[in-house]
């Protein structure tokens, strides 16, 4: 039994871990050239009003911050198909109906937004309020959750598969 403490397993694709893999080694591959574009514009003088050393500097922390989260990414996803599930959980191709209007349905992908670049469906997060809300239902069941907006929605499952990407 989950004690709550665990993030729910990223699952990815051997074709998204592979892709994710190259953005990881393409970046950094191009440390050193970021690190010489600050030391090349540092030379140029006044760092107060040196626009492309501040530039260079945003564009090195932009950078730094992907590298981390793609190597925690990559160190905890687990690569493959997704274990098939008798609940909702991420990783999972899920349709639910709004309200109660069987007609109004929407079909979409719970899972992380890497996955998103290697499938069509929308992608909504399983830490997203409807994703929190869907975690862990079955076929006909109702869930109720709030939107940004502050209105409270209920979806009903109707199905779910595994995602097969």
């Amino acid at each position: 039994m989950s004690t709550g403490n665990e993030a729910p397993a990223t699952w990815l694709s051997q074709d998204a871990h592979d892709r994710l893999q190259a953005e990881l080694d393409e970046h950094i591959a191009n440390r050193p050239a970021i690190a010489a574009e600050i030391n090349a514009r540092r030379e140029e003088g006044d760092l107060r009003e040196n626009g492309g050393y501040h530039a260079a500097r945003e564009e090195q922390g932009k950078a730094e911050g992907r590298i981390r989260y793609l190597q925690e990414l990559l160190r905890t996803a687990k690569v493959g198909e997704a274990p098939t599930a008798d609940a909702v959980s991420p990783g999972m191709v899920v349709t639910i109906y709004f309200d109660d209007d069987a007609n109004d349905t929407e079909t979409f992908l719970l899972g992380s937004r890497e996955i998103a670049a290697t499938t069509d469906l929308t992608v909504y997060s399983p830490e997203s309020a409807l994703g929190k809300a869907i975690l862990g239902g079955r076929p006909g069941q109702t869930c109720t959750y709030t939107a940004p907006s502050g209105a409270d929605i209920k979806v009903t499952v109707v199905n779910f598969e595994p995602f097969s990407g």
